[in-house]
């Protein structure tokens, strides 16, 4: 009997000793830190991890914290812009908790508490703006969230990384008259590209003119050109063929000219003033001929009559 009393003893020993191993051993994440309370007193060096800790049975009281980003969804919410325009805005937190022990001793739920600061903070920064600044303007409006809700966090040990607003719904009324004026703008843009594309057109055209006029110009002055260069080069062909005529040659133009006119059945002639120029020459051509052939016999100036015969 006493040696099973002695064998509940040694057991009731080791379930002691492993449960005391049990309590006291943790091993912590990379991820996390463990806020370590001893008799309800924590501080900075009672912020245990990662890897394997040892606490004291029963006197510590470990709280796990994680260190990873994590986000929380705002739902829907309905604010009012500065020009009176409720609109519906959700969008999504992100953050992480970058002081353990300011996390679990500053506020009881992190994750909570930042939901509604979210949502008071998006009211107060949607009602500075206006409708359209707010439907234009949402990377402005994350960056002014996103630092408004760190300033509160920080004293609770987070940080917000990123706010991203998911939608923004205006009034119907509202939607209706973007609508028409989204359908105006673009009208305006077409008409303005069709507008365009006739000036160019148009542009295209008259240089097309513009351009063939020059040409046809300069087709025209280099024709020119070229004819005055022919004219030129014939007046230069008579010029030189005119320069070895001598008088002789224009004397026997000038008598073949005056033998047409005496074939002609005109009574009247005129003869240029130049031919007596020439005659002189031909006179004394003519005479040289006659003087070398010998004297001309002159005719009797009276013949002698005929006698009639005899019986007649």
């Amino acid at each position: 009997m006493s040696d099973v009393t002695g064998l509940i003893a040694v057991a009731l020993v080791v379930l002691i000793l492993l449960a005391l191993v049990y309590l006291s051993v943790r091993v912590v994440n990379e991820y996390a830190r463990l806020v370590v309370f001893r008799f309800g007193r924590t501080g900075d060096n009672m912020v245990k991890g990662p890897g394997l800790i040892f606490l004291i049975p029963i006197v510590d009281r470990p709280t796990s914290v994680d260190l990873r980003e994590q986000f929380i969804e705002v739902p829907s919410q309905t604010t009012i812009t500065r020009d009176n325009a409720p609109i519906n805005v959700d969008f999504l937190i992100y953050w992480r908790i970058v002081d353990p022990l300011k996390s679990v001793v500053q506020v009881a739920y992190f994750a909570g508490a930042l939901q509604g600061v979210a949502t008071t903070t998006l009211r107060a920064v949607i009602g500075d703006i206006l409708l359209d600044e707010v439907l234009s303007k949402r990377e402005q409006i994350n960056e002014i969230l996103r630092a408004k809700l760190d300033e509160v966090t920080e004293r609770w040990g987070g940080k917000v990384t990123t706010v991203e607003i998911r939608e923004i719904t205006p009034p119907r009324d509202v939607q209706d008259a973007m609508n028409r004026q989204l359908s105006a703008e673009r009208t305006r843009r077409a008409v303005i590209t069709e507008s365009e594309g006739t000036r160019q057109s148009t542009i295209n055209v008259a240089e097309g003119d513009k351009q063939s006029q020059i040409l046809r110009a300069e087709g025209q002055r280099q024709a020119a050109i070229l004819q005055a260069e022919g004219y030129s080069q014939a007046l230069r062909t008579i010029f030189q063929a005119a320069s070895g005529i001598d008088q002789k040659t224009m004397a026997l133009q000038y008598l073949d000219a005056l033998k047409a006119l005496g074939a002609g059945a005109s009574t009247k002639w005129i003869i240029p003033t130049e031919f007596t120029r020439f005659v002189g020459p031909i006179a004394d051509f003519v005479g040289q001929g006659m003087a070398g052939a010998g004297p001309v016999p002159t005719p009797p100036a009276n013949p002698p009559e005929e006698v009639p015969p005899a019986g007649a």
